[in-house]
């Protein structure tokens, strides 16, 4: 690997050294008043343009017209008070990067938010990325509107470097939870994912068309679950001089470089077409076979009061593909200092983040609509909000229920085909083995630390009544550092991992962490569904099965357990 030194020097790039993100903010820190003062009891919002309406109910007051469930029903239905959990946008402090220096993503101090919804009769239709060419007016525009955006005064929330301050702020400890300063408030590994994601490419894409003066403009996707898209697109690597190139991805995985959307640090390339292969896999493998309810694909709830220190965690689709197009894509210059695509504090200053999440929100699309999944019905899904700057400068309010459908948010995206639909992994050729190889009980392993492959031998869960739930395998209790980079695999009735590749079905999938800010422990469960699994492996009738979990980082991961229980 080339060294980072030597890109930098060779692209005029200013690396982003702990001295350099750490220069002081020019927005100021301080408290202000916020407009709302009770969304802490509202279930749900009856005005858009006051948070304090008339006749909005504390939930209290609901459930004390109820009877006095208030009263008597608390000590066993604690979620009958769940509420969202919302930023406290008045007291942002400094975030850290991942090597613990501070660094200051705090936006401009606002007096007055006003509650945005988006109105639109003009949809226009975001392309793939691959498809744009150099020479084109569409690469023109855009590179227009990005250098505009770096050319604004620091000073201004839509500056290139604020607007990726706004992932850093949202994602690395800049915010607590309102009502709650000793709680850290997080976007990511939780349900507020995918439509925290949305809104911030939303106001990305509506800046640029202020700035060129250009309404129709839209961004691109990043099309790297399809072989013409699994490349670094031209058009963000066509000269160093451009405003859509960055000196400070991985040099090993420029073009040609096909992209391996399980990647591990490490890993050895493998022929173009192969990797193709297993990509296709991959993606059939999570937006189907592991994404069969909303809380698969989206992640788990996140309410106020939450730890998201100790919650279950992410969804599929933010483990698997997301997180390991970032670490493909950014720079790692060593185990504890990730640069741009490779930390969350850094990765929206490379402009490719915003077509990889267009990419993210894209199979938010697909998996609604061709694959018939669901959002979530949940209102402290539909009413948390997010506080984001528009493309006037304007602080504005807006919440998950008013994202929820992209032709009113004014865009769709290109029809292109989707191959991974039927890319389907196959089991491993090999003689049905009549006994599983031996290997201890969890129980005798568990807790330890993960620094080799282990095998465990799980028992089956036994099924009672007439109900057929499907079986989920848990890790238990993943505990990790997340301002490192962690990744391990887990694999199923394998008995040679070093033959297993994501095509085959004995291979479930990983668990990773991008790292993340303020360095602390975080604690939490991965699941995979395996009913399908093993019936295509043969083994629906085994009462055990044989679990492999295979370390793919150097960092320090502790496992707590394995089981396997019925899905509720």
């Amino acid at each position: 690997m080339a060294s980072f030194c030597a890109i930098a020097a060779a692209t005029h790039c200013i690396p982003h050294t702990s001295s350099f993100c750490s220069k002081k903010s020019p927005f100021p820190k301080k408290k202000v008043t916020c407009k709302a003062k009770n969304d802490d009891h509202r279930p749900e919002i009856t005005s858009k343009n006051s948070e304090n309406s008339p006749g909005t109910l504390d939930r209290r007051d609901v459930l004390l017209g109820l009877g006095g469930l208030y009263s008597t029903s608390l000590a066993t239905n604690p979620m009958a008070l769940a509420k969202p959990a919302l930023p406290d946008f008045k007291d942002c402090v400094d975030a850290t990067q991942p090597n613990d220096t501070p660094i200051n993503c705090c936006p401009p101090v606002a007096a007055k938010i006003e509650d945005y919804v988006p109105s639109t009769t003009t949809v226009r239709t975001r392309m793939a990325a691959q498809s744009v060419t150099v020479d084109s007016d569409y690469y023109r525009k855009y590179s227009a509107a990005i250098q505009k955006m770096k050319n604004l005064s620091p000073a201004d929330p839509r500056n290139f470097r604020q607007q990726a301050n706004v992932h850093c702020a949202y994602c690395d400890g800049g915010y607590t939870q309102k009502g709650n300063s000793k709680l850290l408030y997080e976007i990511h590994n939780s349900w507020l994912f995918f439509p925290w994601h949305r809104w911030y490419v939303y106001f990305f894409e509506k800046i640029c068309q202020n700035l060129i003066d250009d309404d129709t403009f839209v961004l691109p996707f990043w099309n790297w679950d399809a072989p013409g898209g699994m490349q670094i697109p031209p058009m963000y690597n066509s000269v160093v001089t451009s405003p859509l190139y960055d000196c400070l991805r991985n040099p090993d995985h420029l073009p040609p470089s096909v992209i391996n959307l399980d990647w591990s640090n490490g890993d050895v390339t493998v022929d173009p077409e192969v990797q193709m292969k297993h990509n296709l896999a991959i993606m059939y493998t999570q937006m189907i076979t592991q994404s069969k309810t909303p809380t698969d694909f989206f992640g788990n709830p996140y309410r106020a009061g939450d730890n998201i220190t100790t919650l279950d965690g992410a969804g599929q689709i933010e483990q698997t593909p997301h997180n390991h197009v970032h670490a493909w894509t950014g720079t790692i210059v060593d185990t504890s200092n990730p640069i741009d695509m490779g930390a969350l504090y850094s990765a929206a200053r490379d402009p490719i983040f915003f077509a990889h999440h267009a990419n993210v929100d894209r199979l938010w699309t697909i998996w609604l609509n061709q694959l018939k999944g669901n959002n979530f019905t949940d209102p402290d899904w539909l009413n948390a909000y997010f506080i984001f700057y528009n493309e006037k400068a304007k602080p504005v309010r807006v919440r998950i229920q008013d994202c929820l459908d992209t032709t009113k948010l004014g865009y769709t995206y290109e029809d292109v085909p989707i191959l991974w639909l039927d890319a389907s992994t196959k089991p491993q050729p090999r003689a049905k083995a009549k006994t599983l190889p031996s290997a201890p009980d969890p129980a005798q392993v568990f807790p330890t630390t993960l620094d080799k492959p282990i095998n465990v031998i799980v028992q089956r869960p036994k099924k009672s009544g007439s109900g057929s739930s499907e079986e989920i395998l848990v890790i238990e209790g993943i505990e990790y550092d997340k301002g490192n980079y962690v990744k391990f695999n887990v694999y199923i009735n394998e008995d040679d991992v070093n033959a297993s590749h994501p095509d085959n079905t004995e291979y479930l999938g990983s668990f990773s962490n991008l790292p993340h800010g303020h360095r602390m422990s975080y604690k939490t469960n991965k699941r995979f569904r395996i009913s399908e699994v093993l019936e295509e492996l043969g083994a629906r009738d085994y009462d055990r099965v044989l679990v492999t979990l295979v370390p793919k980082s150097v960092n320090p991961v502790k496992i707590n357990g394995v089981k396997i229980v019925f899905d509720s």
